[in-house]
């Protein structure tokens, strides 16, 4: 009875909404930075050698069809915190900051409030700001219980990060320096002094440029081939609109020698991934060792694909496959899924992490969230939680500048720009068939049913940034920019 009356009064001093740790899992999301998903085995490249990866995907459920709906990583990190679309955070590197009032809706805020214990490691990727215009943001650091986050973009010598560098003797790289932080951030949050569930975010800076691989792993690609894509080099791009080559990621694909060195540039970014898969195993084994093993749901991802010489281009940015769609795992021991080798097709995307971490700890989405829970598809593969997901890109050059919709079935791509030489250009691919996007679909007779449908997708899309986009940092002039109905002489 005495038992009894002091767990009752101890429940009321909780937060609402806190449940045992025993009754919510306890959640690790991982996040690579510029990663393809050809760089997996599980996604069908034998030359990659990501073993602990490979195995979190057997052990839980692939997402093939997983968009960033901004291929640019402070853009997609907003939108990966808060479950919104870029138009609603108003955060981008040429935009602006994070206002703090939109990071208090963001997943580590609202598991905090529901009595989770929390902890950030790596490249933040975003700065908080208390009104729109401060130029100088602050980092979220002292709203963590555990912190080895970083400005900018971090740096790879983990003496250079400050909140790391207790680590740097043992690992001076940094990719390695994230897996000691999650090792004894586990065995903390897992002591027998903390009851709570835990959330453990770890960003990597790999395989970000500038390319630095730990050279510990010097020898596993050694004199490894690395096959090409099926629609490697340029003349596989001749049929992108102009508008396309006006950014860096066009140039790239010679300065950065995809051209003339492909075996040794990917090899080198092969080896960055294998350093983060070397990570995802001393997690999943310390969890195994601290008996968390079974309540701990993992999520593993990307803020942003990677060209490496698909079409001739580099970088990223661009709405085409090898930019805006990547690798998306979700494991959870706990579900009937777990180690049936699932794959799911379903249209998914960035914005729905944040969602999806946020039921699994049992808590209300917020109706602000654009994203959407991806137990659903755990539960049913061949369900579906999206009719489309924009693509969103306002970064770099004007011309460069494009807004899409991918649904399941096609996507559809608006470049406004029109000044000479250019003229506005759109494309339409078959992503049932032509997911390489070889073939502009936009003049075919044959797809003009597909190409009204899908224009439709693109007006309601714009809608939606239009009622629901941030009044703040320039976002309300794209509406009139992606309006394919003014002319570009009309534009801002």
């Amino acid at each position: 009875m005495i038992r009894m009356l002091v767990l009752l009064i101890a429940s009321n001093l909780l937060p609402a909404g806190y449940l045992p740790a025993a009754d919510r899992p306890n959640i690790v999301m991982l996040l690579a930075d510029d990663q393809c998903k050809y760089s997996m085995g599980c996604y069908d490249t034998p030359s990659a050698k990501t073993p602990n990866l490979d195995q979190l995907a057997r052990d839980g459920m692939v997402f093939d069809r997983h968009y960033d709906s901004t291929a640019i990583c402070m853009a997609s990190r907003a939108t990966i915190f808060t479950g919104m679309y870029e138009y609603k955070t108003g955060c981008n590197f040429e935009s602006g900051h994070l206002l703090r009032d939109i990071w208090r809706q963001s997943y580590p805020m609202l598991l905090k409030q529901a009595g989770y214990r929390i902890a950030f490691a790596g490249k933040f990727g975003v700065e908080l700001i208390d009104a729109p215009g401060q130029k100088q943001g602050q980092l979220a650091a002292a709203d963590f219980d555990s912190w080895g986050g970083g400005p900018g973009q971090t740096s790879y010598e983990t003496h250079r990060n400050d909140s790391m560098k207790q680590y740097a003797e043992q690992y001076p790289h940094s990719t390695l320096s994230y897996g000691a932080f999650a090792r004894d951030f586990i065995k903390s949050a897992t002591s027998k002094d903390d009851t709570r569930p835990f959330c453990l975010s770890i960003s990597f800076k790999a395989p970000h440029h500038p390319t630095t691989p730990d050279p510990r792993f010097d020898h596993v690609y050694q004199g490894a081939t690395i096959e090409m894509p099926a629609n490697f080099g340029r003349e596989h791009g001749s049929h992108f609109p102009l508008q396309s080559q006006a950014g860096r990621q066009f140039e790239r694909f010679e300065s950065w020698h995809y051209n003339d060195d492909y075996n040794r540039v990917m090899a080198t970014y092969y080896q960055q991934i294998y350093a983060i898969d070397v990570v995802v195993g001393s997690i999943r084994q310390v969890l195994q060792e601290c008996g968390a093993a079974q309540n701990t749901v993992i999520l593993y991802s990307s803020d942003n694909g990677f060209l490496c010489g698909s079409h001739g281009y580099g970088s990223k940015v661009l709405p085409y496959e090898e930019s805006s769609c990547v690798p998306m795992i979700v494991y959870d021991p706990r579900h009937p899924s777990a180690g049936q080798q699932q794959r799911c097709d379903a249209l998914t995307c960035n914005a729905d992490i944040a969602a999806t971490i946020l039921a699994l700890a049992d808590q209300p989405i917020p109706s602000t969230m654009d994203g959407r829970s991806l137990i659903a598809l755990l539960d049913a593969p061949d369900a579906r939680i999206h009719e489309f997901v924009p693509l969103i890109n306002v970064w770099g050059p004007r011309q460069v500048h494009s807004f899409s919709v991918v649904t399941n079935d096609y996507k559809y791509v608006y470049w406004p720009f029109g000044e000479e030489p250019y003229v506005p250009a759109a494309e339409l691919y078959d992503m049932q068939r032509d997911r390489s996007e070889l073939h502009n679909l936009i003049d075919s007779e044959v797809h003009q049913t597909a190409v009204r449908q899908m224009r439709s997708l693109y007006d309601l899309a714009l809608d939606h940034w239009i009622s629901q986009g941030v009044t703040f940092h320039g976002y309300p002039r794209f509406a009139k920019i992606f309006d394919p109905e003014i002319p570009w002489s009309d534009k801002p």
